[in-house]
């Protein structure tokens, strides 16, 4: 799988969502949850952002939301303001580190930053846990 999947186009870092961890470390049945998904970017027309209509993503004319000229559009805000609360985190900081960045640099960052520092694990954003040693930790909320 490209790693360029792990970039949803709205700044979510898929590598840290619950949904790709449980298919990724088939943990399904352990934590209770019947589904998961490899990444917001194969699924296309089911992921959540672009449910929400955008045009411009569905049609595959921009590949971030930072390249639309309604960057950050009001569905982005909402998002953004959810995740923000629930979780610590900012699609739209993201998507504009991802920007002065570039992309693999802002991949290398994020892995870092949801690497377990007592087992080198992968932690959940959604969970605020490592998914490997079980170790509760957010490091959006430090």
């Amino acid at each position: 799988m490209s790693e360029k999947n792990l970039a949803a186009p709205c700044g979510v870092y898929c590598g840290a969502c619950r949904s790709y961890l449980l298919f990724k470390k088939n943990l399904f049945e352990e934590k209770g949850y019947k589904s998961g998904c490899n990444g917001c970017r194969i699924r296309n027309k089911k992921c959540s952002y672009i449910k929400r209509d955008c045009a411009l993503i569905r049609k595959n004319e921009i590949e971030f939301c930072y390249e639309c000229n309604t960057f950050p559009c009001s569905n982005l805000k909402r998002l953004d303001e959810m995740y923000s609360k629930r979780y610590g985190v900012s699609q739209i900081k993201n998507l504009k580190r991802l920007q002065e960045v570039g992309f693999e640099q802002w991949i290398q960052e994020k892995e870092m930053l949801y690497r377990c520092p007592d087992c080198g694990g992968e932690i959940c954003v959604h969970d605020a846990e490592c998914y490997d040693c079980g170790k509760k930790i957010n490091p959006n909320k430090k």
